[in-house]
Parts: C-alpha cells; sequence; structure tokens
C-alpha cells in the first residue's frame, strides 16, 4: 500500500474537499483523486461517499482514517530521526503561531533564525493558541509558539519563553481612567469588551473572577487581541490586555487590589515526538533570545 495513497486519503479526510486535498499537498486534483481510487481498490471498499459537492467518510473510511493517521506520523518520525543523525539544518518546518505573538514577540527570533539558517523553509500557520495546541496534539503541526495552556493539557509539552503580565485596560478618557484605585464592583458597572470565551485569556480571567461572584457587563468578544485594543481607544469599553500592548498614551492601567493576572507564552511539542534539527533550532532560538526577565525555562508535560 503507497504511503502517497494514505497521505492523499488522510488529507482528504481532514479537509472534507479533493480541491483543498490537492492544494495542501501541491498536486492537481485530479492526481488526488487517482491515489483514493488506488487505495480504494487495493482495500476492494469505497472510502469516501460522493453526493454533488459535498463528501464523507464511509464505515470503512472511518476505520482507516486514525489508522492511516498513526503510521503516516510514524513514517514521519522515522524521518526526523535518522535526518537528525545528519545534523544538517535543513528542509520545512510547519509551526504554528497566534497573531498576537508573530506580531510582538517573534520577529527577532525568526530574523536571527533565518540569518543563521537559510537553508530552512518556515511554513508558519497563524491560528488561535488553542487551534494550534490542538494541531501539535494532533501531529497536524510539529511546533507551536502560542499562549500556553493555563490548566491541563494532555499530552502536550509545555516551555514558558515570555511570562505576559494582563492589564486592565481603558481608553484614557473612560470614567474609570482617573481613578486612584479600581475595585471589581467598578469594572462591573462598565461594559467590557474581552477574548472570545474559550481561549486561553479568557479562561485565566474568568478562573480568577469566579470566586468573587462579580457579574460582568460583556458586550463584544473577539479572539484577535489588536482588535480589543482598537475597541478600548475607541470607547465600546475595557478589556483585558497583554501589558506589553499597553505601552503608549492613548490607553490606562487600571490598578486592582490583589488581582494581578498574567499568562505565559512559549512552546508547544508533543512529548513523544522527535523534533527535527529545524524545529530543536527553532526552540533553542526563542530560548536564547527570551527577555531578560523570564525566569529559566522549564517543560511540563500536564494531564
Amino acid at each position: 500500500m503507497e504511503l502517497n495513497a494514505l497521505k492523499a486519503f488522510a488529507t482528504v479526510a481532514k479537509t472534507g474537499s479533493f480541491s483543498l486535498a490537492a492544494e495542501q499537498l501541491h498536486l492537481t486534483q485530479p492526481a488526488v483523486s487517482k491515489r483514493v481510487a488506488s487505495l480504494e481498490h487495493k482495500l476492494g471498499a469505497r472510502l469516501f461517499d460522493r453526493i454533488g459537492r459535498r463528501i464523507s467518510l464511509t464505515e470503512a473510511g472511518r476505520q482507516l482514517l486514525p489508522r492511516a493517521k498513526k503510521l503516516l506520523l510514524e513514517i514521519d518520525d522515522m524521518g526526523r530521526s535518522i535526518s537528525k543523525l545528519s545534523g544538517e539544518i535543513e528542509g520545512t518546518l510547519i509551526m504554528g503561531t497566534s497573531h498576537h505573538i508573530g506580531l510582538h514577540r517573534l520577529p527577532p527570533v525568526l530574523r536571527e533564525y533565518s540569518q543563521h539558517y537559510p537553508q530552512v523553509r518556515l511554513d508558519i500557520r497563524f491560528m488561535d493558541s488553542e487551534s494550534a495546541c490542538l494541531a501539535v496534539e494532533r501531529g497536524d503541526l510539529e511546533l507551536a509558539i502560542v499562549t500556553l495552556p493555563p490548566g491541563s493539557a494532555e499530552n502536550l509539552k509545555l516551555e514558558e519563553v515570555w511570562p505576559d503580565p494582563l492589564r486592565f485596560t481603558v481608553a484614557r478618557d473612560h470614567p474609570l481612567a482617573s481613578k486612584p484605585k479600581t475595585t471589581l464592583a467598578d469594572l462591573a458597572r462598565h461594559p467590557a469588551v474581552l477574548p472570545a470565551r474559550g481561549t486561553y485569556t479568557r479562561e485565566i480571567m474568568e478562573s480568577a473572577m469566579r470566586p468573587l461572584n462579580v457579574p460582568l457587563q460583556i458586550g463584544m468578544s473577539t479572539n484577535y487581541l489588536e482588535t480589543l485594543k482598537m475597541m478600548v481607544k475607541i470607547g465600546l469599553g475595557w478589556s483585558l490586555l497583554p501589558e506589553i500592548m499597553i505601552r503608549d498614551d492613548s490607553l490606562r492601567s487600571l490598578d486592582l487590589e490583589n488581582l494581578h493576572l498574567s499568562r505565559s507564552l512559549g512552546i508547544v511539542s508533543h512529548p513523544n515526538r522527535t523534533l527535527s534539527n529545524a524545529a530543536r533550532t527553532m526552540r533553542e532560538t526563542c530560548l536564547k533570545l527570551a527577555t531578560p526577565e523570564a525566569p529559566s525555562p522549564s517543560w511540563r508535560r500536564l494531564g
């Protein structure tokens, strides 16, 4: 059974589309269809039902998919283990990161990495931290540089690179901006614009505030912190933003007694996956260029 046919099958199953699978595999759609048809012929079973433009896995396809994914991951891992022996740092590194980290933390890392390892082609996928962690766990990404999960994270290796203090933030003309001290009750009297529910940043805030039982007026939510910053600037409400984003005159951070929140930004990988030389050196570059105030990085496997 050809590995290319298995890869085509797994990619079609993941994307739900022969055309999207062809784009990801850098093939023509007929070539992908031919590989899947060849696999179906060898197995003697149809793997997809094709109804109009929609496709769905058959029972045989559902049975094959987890085994195909496991085999493809093992083949990839085998290749990385062997390539590490040569010591060559080259090839393609597929990694994920968030828009925030891409804007505020990664530029010096990528600059140094590209200067030292020009033979590596970087394939950087911008996505929510939560999606990136899931992609690492599934084996779709070799590495992610994102906001680390605040709680348990089964089957993930987490390494903090940058501590990221969070501050309650308002526009400079907001009614709370001139108060020397702010309470949660003060915040509750004004609308908030916050990261979307289910994000790690929102989870950190809700975990800290849940015992205090203070209901909030939550208006708009978005996963994009730059959009939240814009909403705060134009007076749509207060928010919780990374301290690194509010170092300008248009915003004011609020002092809340006994409520100091922070999150961790860092590297996510799979503990059972061998990192390629390209991924290993990306990890080392991040740790090397970590801000001086960051504590010595350590890794943990949670769950």
